[in-house]
């Protein structure tokens, strides 16, 4: 992706929130010469992969596969005295797809916060064991309530969550307008735990054709 539609799309989600009153953290706002000045706290944070995160999955194709994120609060798996625990904000648009992948060690759920429709599919085929050595399910549970995971797609509307089990291929878009996500989770890991029904890339090459708004999780600690 070239700089200048991260910028955008960073610039885009900063603006749904405050459509939505959302209050974000000190550090979602810093420039480059704002991580500079926190070095330390910098290097903090990205090595717990919280920040900024913007991806287009390897597609050229941002608007119809991509996705943008801020993590707001991560730990460090299997690591004695770190938050067992992740929340991240997820920014939809429509009919923009993240693609079909699992998790071996996350569990989580998918909350919308407003804006449009998010649809949800499930699928069997690429299935991956989880870590935890239980099988793969068969159904899920929206907001409680037991549906099974294949043959529909699921949509959910504001104040809607969703569980996601842990091995189970997924994808999601949004519908009708953009939509405001909400993840709660065991500790995330971006670099381990995403499996991809297609060769796909998590993280997206970036060209430099203008100067970062806002630095990305994974390259904060770099300049």
């Amino acid at each position: 992706m070239k700089r200048s539609q991260i910028n955008a799309a960073i610039r885009e989600a900063e603006m749904q929130l405050a459509e939505h009153g959302w209050a974000m953290p000190d550090f979602a706002s810093w420039t480059p010469e704002d991580h500079k000045a926190h070095s330390a706290r910098s290097a903090w944070l990205s090595e717990r992969q919280i920040g900024w995160d913007v991806t287009d999955f390897g597609s050229g194709r941002f608007e119809t596969r991509g996705l943008v994120l801020f993590c707001v609060r991560n730990g460090l798996f299997g690591i004695e005295g770190e938050r067992p625990y992740a929340e991240k904000l997820l920014f939809v648009g429509v009919d923009q797809e993240t693609p079909f992948h699992a998790h071996k060690m996350k569990l989580e759920d998918i909350i919308v916060r407003g804006g449009g429709t998010l649809c949800v599919e499930f699928t069997a085929e690429g299935a991956v064991p989880p870590l935890s050595g239980e099988p793969v399910a068969r159904t899920i549970r929206i907001d409680g309530e037991v549906f099974p995971a294949h043959g529909c797609v699921h949509r959910l509307k504001a104040g809607q969550a969703i569980t996601i089990p842990r091995g189970l291929q997924h994808r999601f878009w949004g519908e009708g307008a953009a939509v405001f996500v909400a993840e709660v989770s065991q500790c995330n890991d971006d670099r381990s735990d995403n499996f991809f029904l297609e060769p796909l890339g998590r993280f997206t090459a970036i060209e430099e054709d203008e100067l970062p708004h806002r630095l990305l999780w994974n390259e904060s600690t770099a300049n």
